[in-house]
């Protein structure tokens, strides 16, 4: 027992030690700054330890162009991005006052210039060839994003439902972007209602699947870090539920809107044509529709994701049944496979709302024409 006294005695005596300790202890400071490359020295290449992969290695001297230390030179070794003389870039500076510790590294090549670029011949487009139509599917695109960035990542970030976020900002989307682009028609009408039909009817197989396949939404490291970063504050089954409702919206909105359109113009050049004979023919369009997209989905979701294919077929010794079980193949053939679904589904119930609501303006102009006759 008189030993068990003297280590409590020295543990307390201790004890304003460890908290003086602690209170010295302070955070990084991280900030990203814009920089330039005057030097650069020592190019090599260096085996990477535990690998036999090469990876390239220079020394780089730079002046930091933003930010408090505007002005600064500073030399580091970079096994990033390789760099020349006279490039920008981001460079991230971490420092700790208290260890008195300072790292420069490579955050990122400075790319905005080719962003900038590229988005002034796609505006010079847009407005030569697109007119007043593809200023207006712009301006649907900015109240797209606005609509994403300020209601669906707030409200999702916010503890919100993600499922019932998603539906809601799926349906403001699909109305707002409709009506400003193609503004208030029939056939804008009955793209939106068909739209909005064909999502509840994706939604219902989505919820279905992600279900029945016991999904949890983790199929890649963001999810990790999302999930430490909100204390698991967001339901991440929820989140995968509403990526795949916003991401069905692209190819959703181009073959509604051009069903419908195509509704109105048989109805226009066939004036003796029947509502059967008008839906079967915008039918057959809507088939080679269907043939098109449905391969351009599952292309570009191959195009994504090319660099894990050619991962796993490289060093992966697991069974094809056993890939594409697994929750992250799972996720991306369950995002085409509804993908598909909602074209398939896009085309007969729009098609059938269209010529319905698109109907009337025909029966008024071929009125109008009678009466133009007449007189």
């Amino acid at each position: 027992m008189r030993y068990v006294g003297m280590v409590l005695v020295v543990c307390l005596m201790m004890v304003p030690t460890i908290v003086g300790a602690q209170a010295t202890v302070a955070a990084d400071v991280v900030s990203i700054e814009r920089a330039k490359v005057i030097d650069v020295q020592n190019e090599h290449t260096k085996t990477i330890v535990g690998t036999d992969t090469q990876a390239p290695i220079q020394t780089l001297t730079a002046q930091v162009l933003s930010g408090d230390q505007v002005g600064k030179i500073v030399t580091f070794e970079n096994d990033y991005t390789q760099l020349a003389k006279g490039d920008q870039f981001y460079i991230r500076h971490q420092s700790n006052s208290v260890e008195g510790t300072e790292y420069w590294v490579v955050s990122d090549p400075y790319r905005l210039d080719v962003l900038g670029v590229l988005a002034g011949l796609f505006l010079v487009l847009l407005f030569v060839f697109g007119g007043i139509q593809g200023v207006r599917g712009l301006a649907s695109l900015i109240g797209s994003v606005v609509l994403i960035l300020y209601v669906l990542l707030p409200g999702i970030l916010a503890g919100y439902s993600p499922v019932l976020v998603s539906v809601g900002v799926a349906g403001l989307i699909i109305v707002l972007g409709s009506y400003v682009t193609h503004g208030f028609t029939k056939t804008t009408s009955a793209a939106v209602v068909g739209m909005l039909v064909t999502v509840v009817c994706v939604g219902i197989a989505t919820y279905w699947a992600i279900h029945a396949g016991r999904l949890s939404g983790y199929s890649g490291d963001e999810q990790v870090y999302l999930n430490f970063d909100t204390k698991g504050g967001i339901n991440m089954v929820g989140l995968l539920f509403g990526g795949v409702m916003i991401g069905l919206l692209g190819v959703l909105y181009d073959i509604a809107i051009g069903q419908a359109v195509a509704v109105e113009e048989l109805y226009r050049a066939g004036t003796h044509l029947s509502r059967r004979d008008i839906y079967k023919r915008s039918i057959r369009i809507g088939r080679e529709h269907i043939g098109a997209l449905v391969n351009t989905l599952a292309i570009a979701y191959v195009g994504v994701a090319l660099p894990l294919l050619l991962l796993i077929q490289h060093s992966s010794t697991a069974k094809l049944p056993v890939m594409i079980n697994s929750e992250l193949f799972a996720t991306e053939i369950i995002r085409v496979l509804v993908g598909g679904i909602g074209i398939i589904l896009a085309v007969p119930i729009t098609t059938y709302i269209a010529t319905y609501l698109v109907r009337p303006t025909r029966i008024s102009e071929r009125e109008g024409v009678q009466h133009s006759h007449r007189h």
